[in-house]
């Protein structure tokens, strides 16, 4: 089976749902990453930039990530990039790889960029351009949460990661630079406290969730 992951910045792909890309890949799956933005100078360092490289390559390897697509947009600025280039640079994503199942941002998310993201990944699944026969979106941390009262993340289909919790817990610390401490939402111990949650909405240890977009029956 085919699996697509959209992340319109890297570290969102394992905090929405490691987990079930490290589930996929354990079971066999194909699991392919598009990563939408990238980090540029001077707003970045040149340190951090190549440290990024290195962290994104750790993270697929750990989680078991078949082949990823990295599209170079600008992080923070997708608003400046005309919505038809970013429609069209997902969807020949989407049609190179044929997802069978997809897995996008939510729409409810405080970044724009998330929200940006979620838009095109609908462009490019429109069932009459091309059937994947699920698509759902991911919840981040201190995005999803954060968003606006009146777009709210309502999680419909749980995923049981108790077995691949460790793996997303390892994947996240790929992402050093991103790693925060204490009780910020970044943290391994939130990120541990949101599967926990989540779990206990479906009777087991640890979860993800997500916001079913459409399934083909």
């Amino acid at each position: 089976m085919k699996i697509l992951v959209i992340a319109p910045h890297p570290d969102d792909e394992v905090i929405g749902c490691g987990g079930t890309i490290a589930k996929h890949a354990k079971e066999g799956d194909e699991v392919v990453l598009c990563y939408v933005t990238k980090a540029y100078p001077p707003d970045w360092s040149k340190a951090y930039i190549k440290n990024r490289v290195l962290e994104i390559q750790k993270a697929c390897k750990v989680m078991g990530v078949s082949s990823k697509y990295q599209l170079d947009l600008p992080t923070v600025k997708l608003d400046t990039v005309p919505q038809k280039e970013l429609n069209d640079k997902i969807s020949k994503v989407v049609l190179k790889v044929k997802p069978e199942i997809c897995y996008i941002p939510s729409y409810s998310d405080l970044n724009k960029d998330h929200r940006l993201v979620f838009e095109s990944s609908l462009v490019a699944l429109r069932p009459l351009a091309h059937r994947a026969r699920k698509v759902l979106s991911y919840e981040v941390l201190s995005e999803t949460e954060w968003g606006s009262f009146n777009r709210t993340f309502q999680p419909n289909v749980f995923v049981d990661i108790t077995g691949t919790f460790k793996v997303k817990i390892s994947a996240m610390k790929a992402y050093g630079s991103e790693l925060k401490s204490g009780n910020h939402p970044r943290s391994i111990e939130i990120i541990e406290s949101l599967a926990r949650k989540r779990g206990s909405e479906i009777g087991c240890k640890y979860a993800e969730a997500f916001s079913l977009i459409r399934q083909i029956v």
